[in-house]
């Protein structure tokens, strides 16, 4: 039978998830008609896109607040395409701000709703859980521990493993990697990850290029590599890079082959952190928003950790160096301790490893597909 889906994705790796999953409900049903919201992932899956995410990739709650009428312009044309199509069910994957919103209007019109990589209600606004119980039909979670949260809530939920997973892997050799770049494989490399849009990178990659400068001071002999997100203007990277005077050399490609080739990497906080965990790579995680998103995110969030890493291991296996504590001095001397260390580099790689085996096994877009396909 003819069905038809549409997928909301408002983030990169939302995007890129959302992507993985088109290909394999295409591979079950290469007839479904599947389209939303999204990017140049989604759209080479096959998704008929109605509003890129650029439209929506807003950072903090400050960011929606001077961005709100365009998210409501995007919000109710979107409920207008909803009511023209008809679909057999929408998709929405994490940005809860705009998802759980759009959940509550889909449910009045009684189109099936799907959740899939769950809000992360274990860390801020627990009563959200309220509002997925109310208007989400499904949920399909990528950690374990979300599904025993959600089943104590009497919520159909499903557990697929991380789909990460899928491409976690390197196909550049390390050498290959570096001789490209025009690096020496013999040499320490260390990896700067400053996030994947715009207004993280203006925090976070100043800080960054500072602490590379003092370890380069402190340890010669070392070399930096800088992961560049797709779509964000070069001018944004050359001109901080030019500033600081720091040897960096940028890539933009695969990020695992980026990982692969670095002995520590430091991450912006976000997906990058669980992918950098996944490729069994010790890290600093780094994190700065304004002063005012912080004081709220303060008020809201009530765990110990914010790191993905640290925050699925229920404990510290990684530094994090956030707001005030993001200073070039103190992440540069950690640093340097671990990179030193033998023993504290094996015991950090060991935590990982156990991360990662708790992380499922690869093929969760298969069986998250398999899901969707079976609910509609």
């Amino acid at each position: 039978m003819h069905k038809r889906i549409m997928i909301i994705a408002g983030e990169p790796s939302g995007d890129f998830h959302a992507s993985r999953l088109i290909h394999a409900l295409k591979k079950i049903n290469p007839d479904i008609e599947i389209s939303g919201i999204g990017a140049d992932n989604m759209r080479r899956a096959g998704a008929e896109l109605y509003f890129d995410i650029s439209e929506l990739s807003i950072i903090g709650f400050t960011g929606v607040l001077t961005n709100l009428k365009k998210i409501k312009h995007i919000f109710k044309a979107i409920l207008e395409k909803i009511d023209a199509q008809r679909p057999d069910a929408v998709v929405l994957i994490d940005y809860p701000g705009f998802n759980l919103k759009l959940a509550q209007e889909v449910k009045k019109r009684g189109i099936k709703v799907i959740y899939y990589i769950s809000p992360q209600i274990w860390a801020w606004w627990k009563g959200r859980i309220k509002t997925i119980q109310r208007f989400v039909d499904k949920m399909i979670v990528v950690f374990k521990f979300e599904e025993a949260l959600y089943k104590t809530r009497g919520i159909d939920v499903s557990f697929v493993g991380h789909p990460l997973l899928e491409e976690a892997y390197s196909q550049l050799s390390r050498e290959d990697f570096l001789n490209n770049l025009g690096l020496t494989p013999q040499k320490p490399t260390i990896g700067l990850a400053p996030g994947s849009r715009g207004m993280e990178v203006e925090r976070i990659l100043p800080i960054l290029l500072e602490s590379a400068k003092i370890i380069k001071q402190r340890l010669p002999q070392s070399q930096f590599a800088l992961l560049k997100a797709p779509g964000l203007e070069r001018g944004l990277f050359e001109n901080k890079i030019k500033k600081y005077d720091v040897p960096v050399v940028a890539w933009e490609g695969r990020s695992y082959d980026f990982l692969g080739a670095c002995d520590f990497v430091l991450v912006a906080s976000g997906t990058a952190t669980l992918e950098t965990a996944i490729m069994q790579k010790p890290m600093a995680i780094v994190y700065k928003v304004s002063f005012l998103n912080w004081l709220i995110a303060r008020c809201l969030i009530r765990l110990p950790f914010i790191g993905l890493v640290n925050v699925i291991a229920g404990k510290k296996i990684v530094p994090e160096f956030i707001q005030h504590k993001a200073r070039a001095s103190l992440i540069a001397q950690k640093t340097l301790d671990i990179l030193s260390s033998q023993e504290e580099l094996t015991k950090i790689k060991s935590r990982l490893m156990q991360l990662r085996q708790e992380l499922g096994t690869p093929g969760a877009s298969q069986r998250a597909a398999e899901i969707i396909s079976s609910f509609i």
